[in-house]
C-alpha cells in the first residue's frame, strides 16, 4: 500500500503557524498523525487531510432578521460601504486594494483555505440537485477594512419566508458550527416563530460554546449605561423564555460603543484555537465512537445476508442430493473411503466461490446503504472505503465482523494522539494562568508560547 503523503493543506499551515502560533503548528502535525492512521483504514485519499473539517481562520458571523440592522452595523464597524447580497451567505474577507470585489459561490467550494470547501458535495447528499447551486447560495466580497485582517466576516441572508429553504437552513447550522463569534441581532427573533424553529434550536444546542454576542440595535437615540442594562436585562429574560440561558448582549446606542465588539474580536484567535483543538478530539473520538459502529453494524448486516443466501444455495443442492437418492441411491457412495471424501470437496471447490460471489453482490447493496448513513451522519471520511477492506477472503469466509484495523495497536495510537492534544489545551490554557512560573518548563518548550493579546 502507498505512504500517506502529507496534505499541502496541513505544510501550509505548519508553515503559516511556525513563527507566531507554535500550538496551532503541533495541532497540525497531530492531524497529520490522524491521517496517517485513517489513511490505513482507507477512510481518506493520500491527498486528503481531516483538518480540512473546520476553517482554520477566525470567523465571525452574524444572524438577523428582515430589518436593516445587521447590514448597517457591519459597514458602520467596518468602515467601509458594501452593497452585499442579502439573499445570499456572504464571506467577507481583507484585501489591501481599495476597491472590493465579489467573487461566486464556486470560489468558496474549490478554496480548502476558505469555509464552505466542497460544500457543493454537502449540499448534493442532504438536499439532491442543489450541489450544483452555491453562486445562487454564496459569495465571497473582499474589501479594504483593517478589521478584517486575519479573519473572515460570514453575513448571512436576511430570514424572508419567500426565499428561506432547506438549503439555507442547512449552510446557516453549519455556518453558527464554524463560528468562533456570532452576532444575533434581537430583530431575528420578531421574525415568524416557525421561520425561526430551525436557527433557534441550533442556537439552543451551541449556547454552551460561548459563541453568541445578542446585539440589540438601537442606534437611532441615545441610550445612558443604566438603561443599557436594563434593556440587556429585558432580553435576556425574553430568551430565557426560548430556551437561550447563556451569551453576552451588546445594546447599540448613537454614541457608537464598539468596546463589546473590539473585545471580543480581539479574543478571536484564542477562540479559534480552542475550536480547532475541539474539532482533533472529535475527529480522534469518531473513529471508535461513530466509524467503527457503522462500519461493524454494515458487516453484520452483510454476514447475515450473505450466509443466508449461500445457506439457500445449500439447500437447494441438499435437495437435489435427496432426489438422486430416491432416483438412483447415492447416499452409500458418501460413506466410501476413497468417494466420499472427493464428493465433500467437491462441494467445498463449489460452495466456496459461489459464497464468494453471493457475497460480493450483497456487499453492493449493503454498500449503498453506507452511502446513505454517511450522509445523514454529515462524515467527511468514506466509510465505504474501511467497509471494503474489511472483506478479505478468510474474512468472508470466517465469522469476523470487526472492521480492518479495530484493535490495541490502533486503540494506543488515538489514545496517544488524544492525550496530545489535551495537553495543547493545557498548553493554551497555561497561556491565561496566574500561576505559571516564569521558569516553569512544560512539554512543549520547543515552542515559546505567544505573547497573550491584550
Amino acid at each position: 500500500m502507498a505512504d500517506k503523503t502529507v496534505s499541502k493543506h496541513l505544510t501550509n499551515l505548519e508553515r503559516q503557524f511556525a513563527a507566531n502560533d507554535p500550538i496551532l503548528q503541533k495541532t497540525a502535525k497531530i492531524f497529520q498523525e490522524l491521517d496517517e492512521i485513517e489513511f490505513e483504514l482507507g477512510l481518506i485519499d493520500h491527498d486528503e487531510t481531516t483538518a480540512r473539517k473546520t476553517s482554520w481562520w477566525p470567523i465571525v458571523s452574524t444572524l438577523g432578521g428582515y430589518s436593516p440592522a445587521k447590514s448597517e452595523f457591519i459597514n458602520r464597524y467596518l468602515g467601509v460601504q458594501l452593497n452585499t447580497s442579502r439573499h445570499k451567505f456572504t464571506v467577507l474577507q481583507y484585501t489591501p486594494q481599495a476597491t472590493t470585489a465579489t467573487l461566486p459561490g464556486t470560489a468558496l467550494d474549490a478554496d480548502h483555505r476558505l469555509p464552505f470547501y466542497q460544500i457543493s458535495r454537502v449540499l448534493e447528499q442532504t438536499v439532491p440537485g442543489e450541489g450544483g447551486k452555491t453562486n445562487a447560495y454564496l459569495e465571497l466580497v473582499t474589501a479594504n477594512s483593517a478589521k478584517l485582517k486575519n479573519k473572515l466576516v460570514i453575513d448571512t441572508p436576511v430570514l424572508n419566508p419567500n426565499q428561506e429553504s432547506p438549503t439555507s437552513a442547512l449552510l446557516r447550522k453549519y455556518v453558527i458550527g464554524i463560528s468562533d463569534l456570532v452576532l444575533v441581532f434581537t430583530d431575528l427573533f420578531e421574525a415568524d416563530a416557525e421561520l425561526i424553529k430551525d436557527t433557534l434550536s441550533t442556537i439552543v444546542a451551541h449556547q454552551d460554546s460561548n459563541k453568541f454576542l445578542f446585539v440589540v440595535d438601537h442606534s437611532e437615540i441615545t441610550i445612558d449605561p443604566a438603561k443599557s442594562q436594563e434593556i440587556a436585562a429585558s432580553w435576556q429574560r425574553r430568551l430565557a423564555g426560548l430556551g437561550i440561558h447563556t451569551g453576552q448582549f451588546a445594546v447599540l446606542s448613537q454614541a457608537g460603543d464598539t468596546a463589546p465588539f473590539d473585545q471580543r474580536f480581539g479574543n478571536l484567535n484564542n477562540a479559534r484555537s480552542y475550536r480547532i483543538l475541539d474539532s482533533l478530539e472529535s475527529s480522534i473520538l469518531a473513529i471508535d465512537q461513530v466509524i467503527m459502529p457503522e462500519v461493524e453494524d454494515a458487516l453484520n448486516t452483510w454476514k447475515e445476508r450473505s450466509n443466508a443466501s449461500t445457506l439457500i444455495v445449500l439447500s437447494f443442492i441438499v435437495m437435489l442430493l435427496l432426489f438422486a437418492e430416491i432416483a438412483v441411491g447415492i447416499l452409500d457412495l458418501l460413506f466410501d473411503p476413497i468417494i466420499g471424501p472427493i464428493m465433500v470437496l467437491a462441494l467445498i471447490a463449489i460452495m466456496t466461490p459461489l459464497h464468494m460471489i453471493v457475497s460480493r453482490v450483497n456487499a453492493k447493496f449493503v454498500i449503498k446503504q453506507l452511502l446513505k448513513r454517511q450522509a445523514q451522519l454529515n462524515l467527511t471520511e468514506n466509510l465505504v472505503g474501511l467497509f471494503e477492506k474489511s472483506l478479505g477472503f478468510w474474512r468472508t469466509l470466517l465469522p469476523i465482523t470487526e472492521p480492518v484495523g479495530r484493535n490495541k495497536k490502533n486503540g494506543k495510537r488515538l489514545l496517544g494522539l488524544m492525550e496530545q492534544s489535551k495537553d495543547l489545551v493545557q498548553a493554551l490554557n497555561d497561556q491565561f494562568s496566574h500561576v505559571q512560573q516564569a521558569d516553569y518548563r512544560g512539554p512543549y518548550d520547543a515552542y515559546p508560547y505567544p505573547e497573550t493579546e491584550e
